[in-house]
């Protein structure tokens, strides 16, 4: 498999983690939002009965996967386990993707301990936390291959697991068509809290399977018995839920990234047909032939063209651009024209003459954050001996592209980047190398912030993440195909870390992008 199909199968990775019940997105509900609505929720939860919901999973109308959610009372409290499987053709060849999570609440639904294991492209990767009270997570990530990460995050309030996200709508009241709740979540990814909008968007009927049969000539099972069940589509900003909950919060039908939907519907029908399907598929050697990375707008790990592009002017079509980080620097956003072009690079200044009243400005940029460490020792004692003597800032920008271009092995990896064990490991994609280089800049002082977009190569749109680092101006840089500045074909979308990274997820399958000027 080539470098270009590995980033492809990394990239749809990254979305079926994201995208699978929610993308790993843990609801951080405040105690004010739940004034007034404190005894609702303990009573929510005293009918929150035992059960298990079974789902199909489907891509652009075919059956790849199955998925279910299963809630269990234990000694005090409620157990959540969570299961999604699927089988993603890429670059010509069929990969299991699976997730499983368990997560033990209080009686409360209040989060208390979670283990959640990711296993795609032959590469696991597990999470286990807890809480201690109401104001702080603690959870370590293990990848095979890299020291286990440790991280302590505050937090404010009672967390609930993501597949109980749908109750924070459903709690205490009937749903109403055009109400808006506004949460503040926390996601476990990035470790960053953020707000959020869901909204109502419609009511309406389904007819869902609630028992089967085993049709001996068809050799499948069919539909035994069936339920009429109330359900509103509720949609969440920025790339988040999009599906239908019914009353009790559960879920009847939910769209994820990349052509991908959960229908819910007996056990029997959700597994056992995907399972004879799938054996009758790998029997006969057919299969889905639609590569699914094909049907996306974003990729990763794919090569730029040696000639740089000094213009690039595209229309953006299919999705809500409000939001996005488009118009700005050497980016303008008219209607839905973007357009960008490679500028010369500002006059530089040294860093021996930053002020205090920079720093302040700046204290978002110049700041550690989880995964991203300023202040370890060995990327400062690095950095130090990157920069040498030198104080200009462009000089030193360009000393840290050349360097993590040198310095790291071109290889796609799937776990979360992390700065520390990109420095140790030496190797990484787009998101390790961009990682590394903004952890470096700020610990010399210079100013730096994560990119994520769209790289234009060979006539398509792929994933892309790079840095850019204020030298006068923001410049985006390329540590990964080492272009200082980095050329037009960089088109970003979003300024930040994983959390914000999320919101490409809402333009896979949905964003159209026609080129009208390079």
């Amino acid at each position: 498999m080539t470098t270009a199909q590995r980033g492809r199968s990394r990239a749809l990775v990254a979305v079926l983690l994201l995208a699978a019940w929610g993308g790993g997105l843990a609801l951080l509900v405040r105690r004010e939002f739940f004034q007034g609505r404190a005894e609702r929720l303990a009573e929510a939860a005293l009918r929150l009965s035992p059960g298990a919901a079974f789902y199909a999973v489907e891509q652009n109308g075919t059956r790849i996967g199955f998925a279910s959610t299963t809630i269990d009372t234990v000694a005090g409290g409620i157990e959540v386990t969570d299961y999604f499987v699927a089988d993603l053709p890429l670059a010509g060849r069929v990969h299991r993707a699976s997730a499983r999570s368990v997560v033990l609440l209080s009686r409360a639904l209040a989060l208390r301990t979670f283990d959640v294991q990711a296993e795609a492209a032959q590469t696991p990767m597990r999470v286990v936390g807890r809480t201690e009270g109401d104001s702080l997570v603690i959870f370590a990530m293990d990848v095979p291959g890299q020291p286990a990460d440790t991280q302590r995050v505050a937090v404010r309030g009672p967390v609930l697991v993501p597949t109980l996200a749908p109750l924070a709508v459903a709690l205490g009241e009937t749903p109403e068509k055009g109400k808006t709740y506004r949460l503040p979540t926390f996601d476990p990814q990035s470790m960053q809290s953020r707000d959020v909008a869901l909204t109502v968007m419609a009511e309406s009927l389904f007819v869902v399977d609630d028992s089967a049969r085993f049709d001996p000539a068809a050799k499948l099972w069919k539909s035994a018995l069936t339920d009429t069940v109330r359900a509103w589509h509720v949609v969440g900003e920025g790339g988040g839920f999009d599906g239908w909950v019914d009353a009790q919060g559960r879920v009847v039908q939910a769209r994820q990234a990349a052509g991908i939907t959960l229908r819910r519907m007996a056990y029997e029908l959700a597994f056992e047909n995907w399972r004879i399907a799938r054996d009758a598929a790998v029997a006969s050697g057919t299969g889905s032939t639609r590569d699914i990375f094909e049907s996306t707008a974003i990729s990763a790990g794919v090569a730029l063209n040696a000639a740089s592009l000094p213009r690039l002017t595209v229309t953006l079509k299919g999705v809500a651009l409000t939001g996005y980080d488009l118009d700005g620097g050497r980016q303008s956003l008219r209607g839905d024209t973007l357009r960008v072009e490679r500028r010369a690079l500002p006059p530089s200044y040294s860093l021996m003459e930053v002020t205090p009243e920079y720093r302040a400005r700046f204290k978002a940029e110049l700041s550690a954050e989880p995964l991203l460490q300023t202040g370890d020792i060995g990327i400062v004692q690095k950095a130090i001996a990157i920069a040498g003597l030198e104080r200009d800032a462009r000089r030193i920008a360009e000393k840290l592209n050349r360097w993590v271009y040198d310095s790291l092995a071109k290889e796609v990896t799937f776990s979360v980047p992390n700065a520390a064990q990109v420095l140790r490991t030496r190797r990484g994609d787009c998101n390790e190398h961009t990682q590394l280089y903004v952890a470096l800049a700020r610990s010399l002082g210079l100013p730096a912030r994560i990119a994520t977009g769209l790289a234009y190569v060979r006539g398509k749109f792929y994933y892309h993440a790079w840095p850019e680092v204020w030298l006068g101006e923001w410049v985006p840089v390329d540590p990964t195909f080492g272009q200082f500045p980095a050329d037009a074909a960089h088109l970003r979308f979003v300024v930040g870390g994983l959390g914000r990274q999320a919101e490409l997820l809402r333009l896979i399958g949905n964003l159209e992008i026609k080129t009208v000027d390079r």
